[in-house]
């Protein structure tokens, strides 16, 4: 019976530290104790306490001190269980290890001991609680980015500190950040993960983390400081003015499949931690694509869950969390649930409630694809939008509603359960993917520095080339590209709900045509600085402070007839026959909304010309003051031409009587 006084882990006092774990199914529990250089010094009993928890208070023992635990009990896989005592565990709730995980053929062997290559937990004490937190407007923009990717290559920041959590807070970075007008940064996974078992044979390494083995402990390469590093790099973003997004994955953990290794919560109590098939425990449920599923309805790995968001939110003040395939969290073993016990205890814990929180709304397991149903207020990632956004410029036919539905924040999707707000969160393009030029750039993925044959990632991209596949050097088709992004760049910004960037986009960064560059952590996924195009990256800033200007993209409640016309390039109303026209290549956007500094009501127009010529639009005039362009260009423009494959912005100011 689940006791919801247990509380695991490890609590420093006075007199000494006391250690606490959980297992439902192991007969005994030992403590081991180790000096910095590996050398175990002791291995102590812990009683079996109620609530399946084992505990054990050492004296004399401070913080810094090294420990791991072996699990005794029925090693039968067939019935799901894995119990080895010559298996040295990391506790899941560590928050700190002293090495990276690595993977060996040791760990899968039973019998064999792992001490020597297994890192070692490590004792931490409480940091004074948090207090700063900078809360995510409606319509932020959202910059997702890799620790390393971001930093390894940036010639501004040292290179001692190049790759680390640590450059995040580096004033060069912190710079761009600001220059780029983003609210919040977006980390790809920094907890502690192990590299795929395949990868090691190929000569590659994991670049994004999507593998964890323990929730809480920041990975040593990324974070050799630890919690406190990771502490103060939120610090000086916050003073910025700039929130901080952890990506999490809370789905599956790196001990993998059957033939996977024991590092963790499978030598701890499998059958607690996993989901197992019913009819045969020996099977890992495999919703994830990686191998197993983790118990996200047990009420102790629920805990395990809230506990380690409430740890970065009090010990780094860290702004929300982004979860990786997200639903689930919210699946039992009836299916998923909009009001799964988990998703509740997240939006419901006091420590939590006022932070953001971001679905990524699908997976492979059964009902795994939950866009649009995930309970307010999380924001769930719209891979629709990033579809019908890409189509539309590619040149698809029947793609304009779709298009007009992306930029009003999909109410179709968002609207179910007579909610009247978006909850989007819109992109082009993620690390799981094409990058941004790459989508302009390559019709087929080219991914075989991957090692798999170019057989992994998507083989639809809803992507095209520019006439030449990768690549090149003609001045013609870099133009045609680069105009490409900026409309494709527009076009998000435009977008109403939350919009999301991946890191390298705002500058024209390739990956060469790779889309799943999760063992690329080299000059593929690493941004080259040198080779940013300084003018992209302004124009991107553009868009954001064009944001900021206007109220009308921070508001997320579906829009109204009132707040929104749909023209067509000749200022008349888009009929029905426009809508369904297949070849619908040019129309534009009349928003209503506020000129936030002077508060004066404006519309604003945004016009839309996917064709490759240029196209007259006119704007209906309200006011004397007339259209002007948001570019600069003079007032009381009203006849305008729109040049190929673009997107453009105008204003028209009213008066009190306008």
């Amino acid at each position: 019976m689940h006791n919801p006084e247990a509380r695991p882990g490890v609590k420093v006092l006075d007199r000494g530290v006391e250690f606490s774990v959980y297992s439902e199914n192991a007969t005994g529990m030992e403590l081991c104790l180790f000096t910095p250089d590996g050398t175990e010094t002791a291995h102590l009993p812990m009683s079996h306490e109620r609530g399946n928890l084992f505990r054990l208070l050492v004296d004399g023992l401070k913080p810094g001190q090294r420990y791991g635990y072996r699990a005794f009990g029925r090693y039968d896989p067939m019935a799901g269980h894995w119990f080895d005592s010559s298996k040295l565990l990391v506790d899941p709730y560590a928050r700190e290890i002293d090495a990276a995980y690595r993977y060996d053929p040791k760990l899968a062997q039973y019998g064999v001991e792992t001490a020597d290559i297994v890192p070692k937990s490590v004792v931490v004490a409480d940091l004074p609680e948090a207090t700063d937190h900078v809360a995510l407007p409606d319509g932020a923009f959202i910059y997702e980015a890799g620790v390393r990717s971001l930093t390894m290559l940036n010639p501004h920041i040292p290179e001692s500190i190049r790759g680390t959590v640590a450059a995040l807070g580096h004033p060069a970075l912190v710079e761009h950040l600001q220059k780029l007008g983003a609210d919040a940064i977006e980390l790809m996974p920094i907890t502690a993960w192990i590299d795929e078992r395949h990868l090691r044979e190929l000569g590659l390494t994991n670049a994004w983390g999507y593998n964890p083995v323990t929730f809480m402990a920041p990975e040593p390469r990324l974070c050799p400081g630890g919690i406190s590093e990771l502490r103060g790099a939120v610090e000086a973003l916050h003073q910025a003015g700039i929130a901080v997004i952890l990506d999490l994955v809370f789905n599956h953990s790196g001990e993998s499949d059957q033939f996977g290794g024991s590092l963790s919560f499978r030598g701890l109590d499998s059958a607690t931690y996993y989901r197992l098939a019913e009819d045969d425990p020996s099977v890992f449920i495999n919703d994830t694509g990686c191998g197993n599923t983790i118990a996200c309805d047990h009420p102790m790995v629920r805990r395990y869950i809230i506990d380690s968001l409430r740890f970065f939110v009090t010990q780094a003040g860290v702004d929300g969390f982004r979860f990786d395939l997200a639903p689930i969290l919210g699946r039992t073993r009836h299916g998923f649930d909009t009001h799964a016990a988990t998703l509740d205890a997240i939006l419901s814990d006091p420590v939590l409630k006022d932070r953001t929180m971001i679905a990524e709304p699908w997976d492979i397991g059964p009902g795994g694809y939950q866009l649009g149903h995930f309970p307010a207020p999380f924001l769930e990632w719209n891979d629709r939008a990033r579809d019908d956004m890409r189509r539309f410029w590619r040149g698809d036919p029947n793609m304009t509603g779709l298009l007009a539905d992306a930029l009003s924040g999909s109410s179709h999707i968002f609207s179910v359960r007579d909610q009247h707000v978006t909850r989007s969160v819109n992109f082009i393009a993620a690390h799981d993917g094409f990058s941004l030029h790459d989508v302009t750039a390559y019709v087929h993925k080219h991914n075989g520095p991957n090692g798999e044959s170019n057989r992994d990632g998507h083989d639809e991209n809803f992507s095209w080339n520019n006439g030449v596949e990768g690549e090149t050097e003609n001045q013609v088709v870099m133009a045609r590209r680069r105009q490409d992004i900026k409309a494709l760049l527009a076009t998000l910004f435009a977008s109403r709900g939350a919009i999301m960037l991946k890191a390298g986009d705002e500058g024209g960064m390739t990956q060469y045509g790779n889309n799943n560059a999760y063992c690329q952590d080299n000059e593929t996924t690493w941004i080259d600085w040198k080779a940013m195009d300084e003018e992209l990256i302004a124009y991107t800033g553009e868009l954001a402070a064009l944001r900021r200007q206007f109220a009308v993209f921070s508001e997320t409640a579906f829009f109204t007839e009132e707040d929104v016309s749909w023209l067509r390039p000749d200022g008349e109303t888009m009929t029905v026959k426009d809508w369904e026209a297949a070849e619908c290549d040019s129309l534009s956007v009349v928003l209503s909304t506020v000129e936030r500094e002077s508060a004066a009501p404006t519309r604003l127009a945004i016009l839309i010309n996917r064709s490759h010529e240029e196209v007259a639009f006119s704007l209906p005039e309200r006011d004397a003051h007339g259209w002007h362009s948001l570019a600069g260009q003079a007032r009381g423009a009203v006849e305008i031409a729109l040049a190929p494959r673009s997107v453009s912005f105008y204003a028209e100011m009213l008066s009190e009587t306008g």
